[in-house]
């Protein structure tokens, strides 16, 4: 089986290359990314790689190339910076999406798997849990979510009009694991925004709002994900997260901290100011997610693929705060990149 992973050096990336790798049915990986991997150590040596823009005019063309023999191909490309640079942003997560779509009829793929996530579904309620059939429309005021809401779009139109092909979609809760630490700070609070302190010294408080509910899931489980949909051809959509739900208190407790509750349109103001004057590169449509996204069952994935998370949330939040005290960075991916 060769299987393309587009993507293949990010967060979820890395992870997924490690789980391909331990099947013995996957006999040819193939991985694309706007820049190789800046090593040759696990798990990055025994695959081929395409150095390609996926947002690029020429993409198509490029990786139908790359694409050609394969029986699979995950699409996990995506841009989360420049984040005042929505036209960048635009083309590689829509428009890349588009061209890497348009590769796979060109090269005749059976099976296209997408990532996208839970910050395509629109505002919904955090107390009762939504099934994959609920509204994919994303929140106002997010860039990402309303690249994801229109990529699932995308996707309804490409599946009417290719049925021969098997369309897989993820959507996963925020997906953290240590190895990527340094590299998810990186993008979020800025490359050379200190973690290391971690280690010795925990912050007394954090300012959170109390309608911050999301859901988390580690990078291996979402890959593990990813491989049985594959192995399975399993089509459609599929909701991924760890259990429980995430709130303020336990992001607070995986900090070693207490919280101090902030209302909500507070957080946003003041990150809307400081994403303005350019002092953090985080807009503050992330917080409209974490606070206006519905809460995912997760009962399709585990009926239909057999999958269940080998880590709970508040394991993953931990080992991801143990990552950030020990600077762990995966040194193969380059900054910012993904």
């Amino acid at each position: 089986m060769r299987v393309v992973v587009v993507g293949a050096t990010g967060n979820l990336g890395t992870a997924l290359l490690r789980r391909l790798q331990a099947e013995p049915r996957v006999t040819e990986l193939a991985g694309v990314a706007r820049r190789g991997p800046r090593s040759a150590s696990p798990p990055y040596g025994d695959v081929t790689w395409f150095g390609i823009d996926i947002g690029d005019d020429a993409a198509p063309e490029q990786l139908a190339a790359a694409f050609a023999g394969a029986d699979a191909v995950v699409h996990l490309g995506w841009a989360l910076q420049p984040s005042h640079d929505r036209d960048a942003m635009y083309r590689t997560n829509v428009t890349g999406t588009s061209h890497v779509l348009d590769a796979v009829v060109r090269a005749r793929v059976p099976h296209v798997l997408i990532a996208s996530s839970v910050g395509a579904y629109s505002r919904g309620p955090k107390g009762r849990r939504v099934d994959e059939s609920y509204k994919t429309r994303g929140v106002r005021h997010s860039s990402y979510s309303s690249y994801k809401a229109t990529n699932e779009s995308v996707l309804d139109g490409f599946s009417r009009q290719h049925p021969d092909v098997v369309v897989t979609r993820m959507r996963p809760g925020l997906v953290f694991q240590a190895a990527a630490a340094r590299e998810i700070v990186g993008l979020f609070a800025g490359r050379w925004v200190p973690t290391t302190w971690l280690s010795r010294f925990r912050p007394p408080f954090l300012p959170l709002s109390p309608r911050f509910v999301s859901q988390v899931v580690h990078a291996d489980d979402v890959a593990d994900a990813f491989w049985r949909a594959i192995d399975r051809q399993a089509g459609g959509a599929f909701n991924l997260a760890a259990e429980p739900l995430v709130d303020s208190y336990s992001i607070a407790e995986a900090f070693g901290s207490r919280v101090v509750p902030v209302p909500y349109r507070v957080l946003r103001t003041a990150a809307l100011v400081t994403w303005l004057l350019r002092l953090q590169p985080t807009e503050p449509g992330w917080l409209d997610i974490a606070a206006k996204i519905p809460a995912m069952s997760t009962e399709k994935a585990r009926r239909e693929l057999g999958w269940a998370p080998t880590r709970t949330a508040d394991e993953t939040l931990r080992e991801f705060v143990g990552g950030l005290a020990a600077g762990t960075s995966n040194e193969a991916s380059h900054p910012l990149s993904g």
